[in-house]
């Protein structure tokens, strides 16, 4: 490999010029061996971040990733497929996207995260589950995939190391907010982890860090060319985030809420959410027509119990106990269980959902740094939407939390979440379009 001087190379991005691939292979391959400094990297991110990466510059970083690990691959005839989320409140989508999809007949090998900050992680919503294990080698997680039709765990050592070390410096040098570099670190993930169809879950709105439709849509052009460039089918969903997902937040609430949609007992923007994204997992990989298909072979596989059976599976195979799905009290229950009630009557116009996520990190449903200790039990019943009529003195929202004082603190930060007025207001799409091939 060619060597160059680190700091040219920061002053060159700096200054507005493209790096090659050789001299972002160094740097990068560099900051893994040691050989450039945390602070050098960082300079380096804050040049990429204000100057922006072209098509070329981003293949070449998210190759570098992939190439910092080992990655996975999977027989030719097995059709993998798998969806990412951008992040959301109350987003519990994966839980059942999943086993729905497997199901199905496609092989989803699920690499996800942990919460921080207002969004939750399915990682934490799977551990609420007693004995569930998400940490598994490389060839554990391709056994499992091969065996169940799909596998949730969380990113091993060995895949994408240089992405999980230069999140860690974007995290705490404001670069995050970067097309080209959250490109590199989604992509490289879910190119690595062998799946040859993906389906982006674009997240916009007051719970989302993608705050309108036009950063959205560039992000959402840059994933797609980025996954057709390394021979994988990507389609963007833009979904809006602006009210939280289903009913409830907190991470053993929302695996319950779960297993009643894989019962059949769902609500209607989980069922329009989940059935878009695996129908699009469907058409991209082949196997289904169209929507219409797609939503027909969706709805038989939860009616016939074959996707609460596939996670009960998953359940067992990953060291859980399968025998909360008849028994939600294994989970454990909150001691207190706090009312937020309607001050007046009217319809909800707005509600900060990025206020209601980071809220519940004071009764420990969420965390802010990592090292932060979960309450499984602890989170909030949200039963209404954005152009729903409440009642004066009408219960807007339950906090569920084991510390009372904690629990009135964040009561009362939920009721400042919501704007009630007089004047109606339709509900607002949940779905606004989607994208694939830069369409």
């Amino acid at each position: 490999m060619t060597t160059y001087n680190p700091v040219e190379l920061i002053l060159k991005k700096r200054n507005g010029f493209l790096l090659d691939t050789d001299e972002i292979d160094f740097f990068i391959n560099g900051f893994l061996s040691g050989a450039i400094a945390d602070y050098q990297m960082s300079a380096m991110l804050m040049a990429m971040y204000f100057q922006g990466l072209e098509t070329a510059e981003i293949r070449a970083l998210t190759a570098a990733y992939i190439n910092s690990g080992k990655t996975l691959s999977f027989p030719e005839e097995m059709i993998t497929a798998d969806k990412h989320s951008t992040g959301g409140v109350g987003d519990k989508i994966s839980l059942m996207l999943a086993p729905i999809a497997a199901a199905l007949g496609l092989y989803v090998p699920m690499i996800s995260g942990r919460g921080l900050g207002h969004t939750g992680g399915t990682l934490d919503k799977l551990e609420s589950i007693p004995g569930f294990n998400t940490q598994y080698t490389m060839p554990e997680f391709r056994d499992l995939v091969i065996k169940h039709g799909y596998a949730l765990v969380g990113q091993s050592a060995e895949l994408v190391p240089a992405d999980k070390r230069i999140y860690a410096l974007r995290d705490v040098s404001a670069t995050v907010e970067s097309v080209g570099l959250i490109t590199a670190s989604i992509m490289s993930k879910k190119i690595a982890e062998g799946a040859k169809n993906l389906v982006i879950d674009l997240k916009i709105g007051s719970g989302a860090f993608m705050p309108n439709l036009r950063r959205a849509e560039e992000l959402a052009s840059s994933l797609i060319e980025t996954g057709n460039a390394f021979g994988q089918n990507v389609s963007v969903i833009f979904s809006n985030m602006n009210s939280p997902l289903g009913t409830e937040v907190g991470n053993a609430l929302e695996v319950i809420e779960a297993i009643e949609y894989l019962k059949g007992n769902y609500r209607p923007d989980t069922y329009e959410l989940t059935t878009a994204l695996v129908a699009e997992m469907l058409i991209i990989s082949g196997k289904a027509l169209d929507f219409a298909d797609a939503k027909k072979q969706i709805d038989a596989v939860v009616n016939s119990g074959k996707a609460l059976q596939a996670f009960g599976e998953i359940i067992i195979a990953q060291g859980g106990d399968p025998s909360v799905i008849e028994d939600y009290s294994i989970f454990g229950k909150a001691e207190c269980t706090i009312p937020v009630l309607c001050d007046q009557s009217g319809y909800i116009h707005k509600i900060d959902s990025s206020r209601i996520g980071y809220a519940l990190v004071k009764i420990k449903a969420g965390r802010m740094k990592v090292s932060d200790t979960l309450d499984y039990s602890a989170g909030a019943s949200l039963p209404y939407k954005i152009g729903d009529y409440v009642e004066a003195d009408s219960v807007l929202a339950l906090v569920h939390c084991n510390d009372a004082e904690q629990g009135m603190l964040v009561a009362n930060e939920i009721k400042a979440a919501y704007a009630i007025l007089d004047m109606q207001i339709a509900p607002e799409k949940l779905i606004y379009k989607i994208q694939r091939n830069g369409v």
